[in-house]
C-alpha cells in the first residue's frame, strides 16, 4: 500500500513557474513507476509526465515541464515552467507497479488527492 501526497500547487501568473512535490509513504518506492496527470474543470484526466527508469512527457509541456525524483526521500517532483492558462488544472501524482510507460490513468494502482494549479493570463 502507497498513499501519496501532493503539494505546491497554487496561483501564478502566464511565463511563472511552479513546482509540485509528491510524498510517498511506505517502502520500495524506487520499484513505483510514477506518473503525473491533470484534470481540468468539464474535461477528463490526462496525462503529463512519467518517471521511470527514463522520463516521458505530454506533447503539450514537452520542453517545459520536467520531472525528477528523490528515492531517497521517496519524493517525485514535477518542475513547471513557461507556464501558460490552459495549464490550469487539479493536478495529480500516481504510482504503478511493473515496468514499462503507461500513460492511462487506468494503469495506476494508487493516487494522491490532488493540488490546484491556476495559472493566470
Amino acid at each position: 500500500q502507497v498513499q501519496l501526497v501532493e503539494s505546491g500547487g497554487g496561483l501564478v501568473q502566464a511565463g511563472g513557474s511552479l513546482r509540485l512535490s509528491c510524498a510517498a509513504s511506505g517502502r520500495a518506492f524506487s520499484n513505483y513507476r510514477m506518473g503525473w496527470f491533470r484534470q481540468a474543470p468539464g474535461k477528463g484526466r490526462e496525462f503529463v509526465a512519467w518517471s521511470g527508469i527514463s522520463s516521458y512527457y505530454a506533447d503539450s509541456v514537452k520542453g517545459r515541464f520536467t520531472v525528477s525524483r528523490d528515492n531517497a526521500k521517496n519524493t517525485v517532483y514535477l518542475q513547471m515552467n513557461s507556464l501558460k492558462p490552459e495549464d490550469t488544472a487539479v493536478y495529480y501524482c500516481a504510482a504503478r507497479i511493473g515496468y514499462g510507460l503507461r500513460l492511462e490513468p487506468a494503469d495506476y494502482d494508487y493516487w494522491g488527492q490532488g493540488t490546484q494549479v491556476t495559472v493566470s493570463s
